[in-house]
């Protein structure tokens, strides 16, 4: 077994969940400032399951998991159409990233595998939802408490 803090693999999984973390404390961050707008509400639950696949790639492989260094300490954006805009450019990079670090778990079918399922959520869902909303459209709430205005995706 690779030894964690040289592993190729290591830091691809770490920059990867570095990442999730981020857009689900920015996403956190969106819905404590409106309420339970969409997409924001559907697309958090779904950067938690990335989040927990990562970290059981990196269990698996006895590897420590970093903390979360974003949660809580995000700013949401001034408006939902902001929000949507830095969703989209959220998910462009994310496709980014997963093209990028796919290079350094070449060798792992395992891990990219998983980087394949996390960058087709990101292309194929998240991002066609925040550039449906990210015109000025609005977003509405999915439940109690709407602060938003308009409809989401």
């Amino acid at each position: 077994m690779l030894s964690a803090p040289t592993s190729p693999i290591y830091q691809a999984l770490c920059e990867a969940l570095d990442d999730e973390y981020k857009a689900r404390a920015t996403y956190a961050a969106v819905i404590d400032r409106f309420g339970p707008v969409r997409p924001f509400i559907n697309i958090i639950q779904s950067e938690q399951r990335h989040i927990n696949a990562l970290q059981l790639l990196l269990r698996r492989r006895g590897w420590p998991i970093p903390d979360d260094p974003h949660g809580g300490r995000v700013e949401a954006p001034a408006s939902i159409e902001e929000a949507c805009r830095l969703g989209v450019r959220a998910e462009l990079d994310n496709v980014a990233l997963y093209d990028r670090l796919n290079t350094l778990a070449a060798e792992d079918d395992e891990v990219l595998a998983v980087f394949a399922n996390l960058q087709g959520a990101s292309q194929n869902r998240h991002l066609p939802a925040f550039q449906r909303n990210a015109d000025g459209a609005g977003c509405h709430g999915g439940g109690r408490g709407n602060r938003g205005g308009g409809r989401c995706g």
